[in-house]
């Protein structure tokens, strides 16, 4: 027998559910972009997705690959619309998948076989193609994770970001960074191998000291909605130190949906709710914030 829906008490607003989009925000006076989305990822048609940004004054996207079918789509979807821009790459978990196969089928591909050294070649020369295409301003998201990747694919996942490194670099192209757990490997690495001319370290999980590091070394810092959760401080610590013209906002939507919308669905057009937090923190108005935000993203994805 189906139960029968509970009618709030009086004067007690019901709870919305915990799939439902989160409301529009106020606009943005000054426009902005989202610096790192994943739209194949998130309900609705992209031309839907990019009008309600709009709606609310972010103007520009980039939809961000992490696999060969996702990185095909980036490109794809970049050519067909002048507010998306892409990057492409494979995913740091990706790339132990290709060699090692993925039994469990967590990747989108499903399960998989393990390919080796050679399927991983083979992805990256495909990789390669497309971060020469005009309409695919970066290569990523690459880097390391040691998350969720154990030490049998670490070899794998090292490798690969050595080659998106010089893929970029190549290419001209900017890097956008994966550190999952990995600060120290993946700095090394980008002193080993040579940092690109422009680096976007997507969804910033480094404290203070960190974002000095890097900032030192001109790489941009993009944060995302989680820097407004109450456990995350050090984010907060990490923001408040780091230049203006190298900090960017970013939904990686679906994920990271920014308070007070924590664990509903994620979208381009709720950067205001982020952005706004994030001049709060750094003592910006919300115009001088967006402000930076806007030419900062333009240097580092050419949007």
């Amino acid at each position: 027998m189906a139960q029968q829906a509970q009618t709030p008490a009086p004067g007690k607003a019901a709870k919305p559910a915990k799939d439902a989009p989160p409301p529009l925000p106020e606009p943005l006076r000054v426009p902005v972009a989202d610096s790192h989305t994943h739209l194949d990822m998130q309900e609705g048609t992209v031309e839907e997705a990019l009008a309600k940004a709009a709606s609310v004054g972010v103007t520009t996207v980039v939809q961000v690959g992490c696999d060969l079918a996702g990185s095909q789509w980036a490109a794809d979807t970049a050519a067909a619309h002048d507010s998306v821009r892409a990057t492409v790459a494979l995913h740091p978990n990706e790339a132990p998948r290709i060699v090692l196969g993925d039994p469990d089928g967590w990747s989108r591909q499903g399960a998989r076989e393990p390919g080796g050294d050679s399927a991983l070649d083979a992805a990256l020369a495909r990789i390669d193609a497309l971060a020469a295409l005009p309409h695919v301003s970066g290569v990523g998201e690459t880097g390391l994770d040691h998350f969720r990747t154990g030490p049998d694919g670490m070899a794998a996942q090292q490798r690969s970001f050595r080659a998106h490194i010089e893929i970029a670099k190549r290419h001209g192209k900017a890097l956008v960074i994966h550190d999952r757990e990995a600060h120290e490997d993946v700095l090394r690495i980008l002193r080993e191998e040579g940092a690109p001319e422009r680096v976007v370290f997507h969804c910033f999980s480094g404290d203070a000291e960190m974002a000095k590091i890097c900032a030192a070394a001109g790489y941009f810092l993009s944060f995302a909605g989680n820097v407004t959760f109450k456990n995350a401080q050090p984010l907060r610590d990490a923001l408040a130190v780091a230049p203006p013209e190298l900090v960017l906002v970013e939904t990686d939507a679906p994920f990271l949906t920014p308070a007070p919308y924590r664990g509903r669905p994620n979208a381009p057009y709720l950067i205001p709710v982020t952005l706004r937090a994030m001049a709060e923190v750094k003592g910006m108005t919300e115009d001088a914030m967006a402000t930076a935000v806007a030419a900062n993203t333009a240097r580092a994805f050419a949007c």
